[in-house]
């Protein structure tokens, strides 16, 4: 017999025993989860082929062309018929086109908002997932055709596979196996899915606002699976993120740039008054310069210092792996408490300055410094933007300058922060636990993901990122990928997790 149809064979019988033990009963029965988990193991097979028929969709939302855009509004489509299959009810809602600079107009593809089952007395959870990916192509140091997944050594290359069509599909595998089991789901589930979170989720946080009190009125708790574990084995609860306030500081002496040999040494310079007002923001240690800043930074507690101490992260491997020759911290607990729970400054670049090749004897006329401040519990935007400006007038006053100082902060996202004692928290612990043997790492992400606190504020749910792709996966970058087993075994976190979840509820 050919092996292939031997396994379909083993399957098939594997899924009629399935069946046979007391799947058309109404009451859970004994050993559910463990029915659960082997119909998901039967299946990976067509999980996997599912998954390469998403990832061979070129859904780039970052590159603003026709084709991507019917490429994006195609995977849409795709995921809606994926519901409708499930027996969701499925609003594709038009919001509209999106106005670009150079005056074209593009479609902004649908949002999708989904729901299956109505209980009563079940709890109501929403997972918020998005179907759009980064640009990708060979070219660029893939070693593998970016929208054609493949595996290698079980892992699943190709662009979308963990950011963030894997995390999606698995919320829908968990759902579906439920169903091919006849088994009555023990929570009501809602969808939303984008396709423009990777270009700033345009029309997002309008239609959440404007749904408030319709499709998200019966909602208990919202969840998200799109970021990373800290470990390439050891799952991981996510339950705050930093904001970013982003600033420009300009300055100017005139418009054209200057001869350096005409009017080098008898004017004040726009880069070097530019390069003493960067060089002002933060010191060597990494500690920012600008008064006041840290006033407002929530303090360390015991607890949060306990959390630190049992996260899984080898120190040297995240080093060697970054290709850093040190840190500034030497300690594990000292790196993630500066990556997540303290105010970073960077600095990013200087717009209107030479940057070619060559030797090019110019004095910038006008420059542009640009730098962003990572905000973290309790810091507020607009106190931020007030102390930075004021510390930068200060700076540029004492050097007597004839030049123009303007600065704008151009974004102001706060940061956020969840209860990690709420209910679908513990939910979650206790369904890592069932399936990979282990408690998950509490952690924080040090970037900003606006839609977390757009749900929490607007909302007023608990909001939770339940991660599953390991933290070598690579999103955004060449070589995309996610492991199969993580593919896998978060299908069955999510459906423990259901059931876990409806358990804490009643």
């Amino acid at each position: 017999m050919d092996p292939k149809l031997g396994r379909m064979a083993s399957s098939l019988l594997a899924l009629l025993l399935l069946l046979e033990g007391g799947m058309f009963s109404s009451s859970p029965p004994a050993g559910l989860l463990e029915k659960l988990f082997q119909y998901i193991d039967l299946q990976q097979d067509a999980f996997v082929q599912t998954l390469k028929d998403w990832v061979a969709i070129e859904s780039d939302s970052v590159q603003p062309t026709p084709r991507f855009r019917r490429e994006l509004c195609r995977m849409m489509a795709v995921a809606a018929d994926k519901l409708r299959r499930l027996g969701a009810s499925v609003d594709s809602v038009d919001t509209g086109s999106q106005q670009l600079p150079d005056g074209q107009s593009l479609p902004i593809p649908p949002i999708i908002l989904a729901e299956l089952g109505n209980g009563p007395k079940k709890p109501t959870v929403c997972f918020y997932g998005h179907l759009d990916v980064q640009p990708a192509a060979r070219g660029d140091g893939w070693l593998t055709e970016p929208y054609v997944l493949t595996e290698v050594d079980g892992k699943l290359y190709g662009r979308g596979a963990t950011d963030n069509k894997g995390p999606v599909l698995a919320w829908i595998n968990a759902v579906s196996t439920f169903q091919a089991l006849e088994q009555d789901l023990p929570v009501n589930i809602k969808f939303i899915l984008e396709g423009m979170e990777e270009a700033g989720s345009v029309a997002l946080e309008e239609l959440v606002q404007k749904e408030k009190d319709r499709f998200f009125s019966g909602v208990d708790y919202i969840v998200i699976s799109d970021n990373l574990w800290v470990s390439r084995r050891k799952p991981a609860v996510t339950y705050g993120t930093r904001g970013n306030s982003y600033f420009t500081v300009e300055v100017k002496c005139r418009d054209q740039d200057f001869h350096s040999g005409t009017f080098g040494g008898i004017l004040n310079e726009p880069m070097a008054d530019l390069v003493a007002l960067l060089g002002s923001l933060v010191d060597s240690s990494g500690h920012i310069l600008i008064p006041g800043i840290y006033d407002h930074v929530a303090s360390l507690t015991e607890e949060e210092k306990n959390i630190y101490k049992s996260i899984d992260l080898d120190l040297e491997e995240y080093r060697n792996s970054s290709q850093v020759k040190k840190f500034l911290f030497d300690t594990k607990e000292e790196v993630l408490m500066h990556l997540w729970r303290y105010p970073s400054l960077s600095i990013h670049g200087i717009e209107g300055a030479f940057d070619e090749p060559g030797a090019k004897t110019v004095i910038p006329g006008r420059v542009v410094g640009k730098f962003s401040i990572r905000l973290v519990p309790h810091m507020n935007a607009s106190v931020v933007e007030k102390q930075v400006k004021h510390h930068l007038e200060d700076v540029f006053s004492k050097r007597n300058s004839s030049n123009q100082m303007a600065v704008s902060m151009v974004l102001g996202l706060p940061p956020w922060i969840a209860n990690i004692n709420d209910s679908q928290y513990l939910a979650a612990k206790r369904a890592i636990r069932t399936v990979f043997g282990t408690d998950p790492d509490m952690i924080r992400d040090g970037s900003t993901i606006p839609i977390a606190r757009i749900f929490q504020e607007i909302i007023g749910k608990s909001v939770m990122m339940l991660p599953l792709g390991a933290v070598d996966d690579g999103e955004h970058s060449q070589n995309e990928k996610i492991n199969r087993w993580n593919y896998i075994e978060g299908s069955k976190l999510f459906a423990a997790f259901f059931l876990e979840l409806a358990k804490l509820h009643e």
